[in-house]
Order: C-alpha cells, then sequence, then structure tokens
C-alpha cells in the first residue's frame, strides 16, 4: 500500500493556475492586512475561484510577514 500524496506549500503554490489573477486594484485600499484579504476573497469569489484557489492564496499569504501578504497579494492580482 502507497503512502497518502502530502503536498507541500511550494508545491500547491506551483499548482495554484498561473494565469488566473484575481481582477481588483490593491492601490488605494485600506493597508489593514484583514481588509485585503478579504477584498481579495470577496472579487476571488465573484470571479469564480474555488474556495480551494482561494484558501491556498491566502494560506500563502499569511504564512510570512506583512511584506509577504502584499507580494503574494501582488502575484495573485492585476488591475
Amino acid at each position: 500500500m502507497e503512502p497518502p500524496c502530502t503536498f507541500t506549500k511550494e508545491l500547491l503554490k506551483s499548482l495554484r493556475n498561473m494565469n488566473k489573477k484575481v481582477k481588483m486594484k490593491l492601490v488605494g485600499l485600506n493597508s489593514n492586512a484583514f481588509v485585503l484579504l478579504g477584498v481579495f476573497q470577496k472579487n476571488a469569489r465573484r470571479q469564480g475561484w474555488t474556495e480551494e484557489e482561494i484558501d491556498s492564496v491566502i494560506d500563502d499569504a499569511t504564512s510570512g510577514d506583512y511584506n509577504h501578504l502584499l507580494s503574494v497579494l501582488m502575484d495573485n492580482t492585476e488591475s
């Protein structure tokens, strides 16, 4: 019997659809991390992202400091 397949955060990040981005502007938003994540989540849902895709981005964004959060959100959004 083979062991269950486990995914690392890096593998999940690489599996994320690289061309898929949420259309939204980060500039001009309240810079509070919770506000940024909430606006991302709301827009992603409206644009048909799955909960797994959204959770993957949020998990990655919250795995580091504030600068990491901004970097992850910028990588996953476009104006």
